[in-house]
């Protein structure tokens, strides 16, 4: 049973003039009592009078998987199986993150007819989202009370990773075409493989011409040259403390993913084998042996339960488990936030030896405001905060010089950046014939 605020109203309509006009004593009571037993009378006629809510049946109607920050099309069905009318109210009971809207949905269904009423979600977490239940109130007539039921009908979506970097894959792929000799333009590096002939254009190597092609064919005619295939690239996604701080509209985390899903799409479509490692203390989640367009559904779905704990990601564990998915040569691409020197010294203490034949990327996200924040000097506070910032910027710095020490390569950026320089990256070293 609920009451509703029609009930305050009437109430309200018996006791506030007696009230405003000074009454007291017996008949005043007296008077006061009776018009409280009325709408208590009509209450409980209300209650009896409503649609039975047990007398319906519920079901739901929801995607499987979203994207993170899509809207998703949710629906539930309400079948009226009893002898009235049913005025109901819907409450679907799903978490404040799925962004489902305040207000509650009404429903008028006549006895033995169904309908449906949308419940548009906007979700604000990655992971699963659930519905244990739907709440159904049925009012009566007068609209002062009536009946409740909770139907356990269980709804649950799992929220994947934004992927909003994919908007700079169409020109990454443009490049790697002209790498891989799709197009007029090729470009030739140490360790690539040899592809074809075709006719010289204007612009073309004159180092990549075939004199002896071009004597047999009377016409000038080029080697194509084509980046080496078959490669891999281990990506590491440190799920620890530093990958909980918030950068943005995001976590670091977050930014992180949209890298990986970058490159590993890129590094796919380029005929490289991806492995996926997202480790702290243990592994949280692990994609290997996956490839194609399977790929990206496999990393999406590994990552989307995954958020950063707050404990110190054990690098040693790390780097043993890479070993683990790969001896060959390979680009490993730690994605982490290396950006102090005391917390840095177990991730430089366990990194691996950089070689001709595996190269280490290590990215981070970093923060817009800091470099604001060591630009003004406005006021002694302002002077403060700066010098703060000016300290974390150098303890980054001295960060990434010793990972360029240890022979690896330090790549730091925004958010939105981020990914696109990654990718950037992977490109020049298969341009280069390093990868």
């Amino acid at each position: 049973m609920f009451v509703t605020g029609r009930l305050a109203v009437a109430i309200a309509v018996g006791v506030v003039p007696l009230v405003l006009a000074g009454l007291a004593g017996s008949p005043a009571y007296t008077v006061l009592g009776v018009w409280l037993a009325l709408c208590a009378l009509l209450v409980g006629l209300d209650v009896l009078l409503a649609a039975s809510p047990r007398s319906v049946t519920v079901t739901r109607r929801l995607p499987r998987r979203v994207r993170l920050g899509e809207p998703v099309p949710v629906s539930v069905a309400v079948h009226n199986h009893g002898s009235r009318p049913l005025h109901a109210v819907i409450r679907d009971a799903w978490q404040p993150t799925a962004g489902a809207p305040e207000e509650r949905q009404r429903l008028s269904i006549p006895a033995g007819e169904r309908r449906r009423v949308a419940i548009p979600l906007l979700p604000r977490r990655r992971g699963e989202l659930v519905s244990e239940f739907v709440m159904v109130r049925s009012r009566g007539p007068l609209g002062l009370a009536g009946r409740q039921a909770r139907h356990a009908v269980r709804g649950a979506i799992t929220v994947l990773p934004a992927f909003a970097s994919r908007k700079h894959l169409p020109s990454r792929l443009a490049r790697l075409r002209e790498l891989d000799g799709n197009t007029s333009i090729q470009v030739r590096g140490q360790g690539t493989e040899f592809d074809s002939l075709r006719e010289y254009v204007r612009g073309d190597d004159v180092r990549s011409i075939d004199w002896r092609a071009t004597a047999r064919a009377g016409t000038t005619m080029l080697r194509t040259w084509r980046p080496e295939r078959d490669r891999h690239v281990v990506i590491i996604l440190d799920t620890g403390r530093t990958a909980a701080a918030r950068v943005g509209d995001g976590t670091r985390l977050d930014a992180a993913l949209e890298a990986s899903l970058l490159l590993a799409a890129l590094a796919s479509r380029a005929g490289d084998h991806v492995h996926l490692l997202m480790y702290d203390r243990v592994v949280r989640a692990r994609v290997s042996g996956v490839e194609g367009t399977a790929l990206l559904p496999a990393m999406t779905d590994a990552m989307a339960p995954i958020h950063a704990r707050l404990v110190d990601t054990d690098w040693h564990g790390a780097f043993a488990a890479v070993r683990t998915l790969t001896t060959r040569p390979s680009l490993i691409v730690a994605l982490t936030a290396q950006d102090a020197a005391e917390s840095a010294r177990g991730f430089l203490g366990a990194f691996p030896n950089a070689t001709r034949a595996t190269t280490v990327l290590v990215g981070s996200v970093t923060d817009d405001g800091i470099a604001e924040l060591a630009r003004r000097r406005g006021s002694r506070e302002e002077v403060y905060l700066a010098a703060a910032a000016e300290r974390t910027l150098r303890d980054a710095e001295d960060v990434a010089d010793a990972i360029r020490r240890a022979g690896g390569e330090a790549i730091a950026a925004d958010p939105d950046a981020l990914p696109p320089r990654i990718a950037d990256r992977y490109l020049e070293l298969k341009a280069a014939g390093r990868l």
